[in-house]
């Protein structure tokens, strides 16, 4: 069996804007419905999703048939834990939390094998190496391996330049609403400051040689970022998208949810 190859890692290399969507829900079924509607990228999320590794595994699975990438992420940047994730057929991870080249050099070890990292070899027995059926899998899944590391705070920022100088790291993905908590502004993922700061980022990024990502559900800021030169570029958010479309059909039938809504605009 041919290795397969990583799609989302050829692209960003190539410098085409990949268009992703948060799968928040946790849950295959879901996942692949939305699998197939077009998106380049689906993030698997375990940090502040309902996840483990049954159900990443699960949505792996669901999502494969489907021309979209899945990127998994961590609840942390825990190289056990990356161990395991990779053996369900992960190639693409986004870790949270990165402050340090440090933080940074360790992921990306984590995801190769030795002598370039510290992965554990034992592709014979997992999904990632299809049970022994890939050809020469640990000798060629290093190259295939996409990390993306997420920066998310001010001292992630003040380390910038360190964390996108080393060697394996292939993009810097910016969490604005972790960012504006970290700039005391809480629930303001869209405020000016943060959204300098997020521009910013993403220039430094670029001089760097990296891909920038970003995640934002304001689609003019989206454009703008994908303008600013982002090249992966979340748009959604599964679960977000289904409770603001069923809370708009139940006003459009219930005049008094509708005139709720409104006051609570105010």
């Amino acid at each position: 069996m041919q290795f397969p190859t990583n799609p989302f890692k050829q692209a960003l290399k190539e410098g085409r804007p990949q268009i992703g969507l948060w799968a928040a829900v946790g849950d295959a079924y879901a996942t692949e419905a939305i699998a197939g509607t077009g998106f380049d990228w689906l993030l698997i999320d375990a940090e502040h999703g309902p996840n483990d590794l049954r159900s990443i595994l699960a949505q792996l699975q669901a999502a494969a048939p489907y021309p979209v990438h899945p990127i998994v992420r961590p609840p942390t940047g825990d190289v056990v834990l990356i161990k395991q994730l990779l053996e369900l057929g992960t190639q693409t991870l986004l870790i949270p939390m990165i402050e340090s080249a440090e933080q940074a050099a360790t992921m990306v070890a984590a995801v190769r094998y030795p002598p370039q990292g510290v992965r554990g070899v034992g592709s014979g027995i997992a999904r990632s190496g299809r049970w022994g059926a890939i050809d020469n899998y640990a000798h060629e899944a290093n190259a295939q391996m996409c990390v993306l590391l997420q920066v998310e705070s001010r001292k992630g920022l003040d380390n910038l330049a360190a964390i996108t100088a080393v060697e394996g790291v292939d993009g810097v993905f910016f969490g604005p609403a972790d960012l504006a908590a970290s700039f005391g502004l809480l629930g303001q993922p869209d405020h000016p400051d943060v959204v300098a700061a997020v521009r910013a980022g993403i220039a430094a990024v670029c001089r760097a040689g990296k891909a920038a990502g970003v995640l934002t559900m304001d689609h003019a800021l989206s454009r703008s970022y994908l303008a600013d030169g982002a090249s992966f570029v979340a748009v959604g958010v599964d679960i977000t998208l289904m409770v603001q479309a069923c809370r708009a059909l139940a006003a459009a039938f219930k005049p008094e949810l509708a005139a709720g809504a409104r006051g609570g605009a105010h």
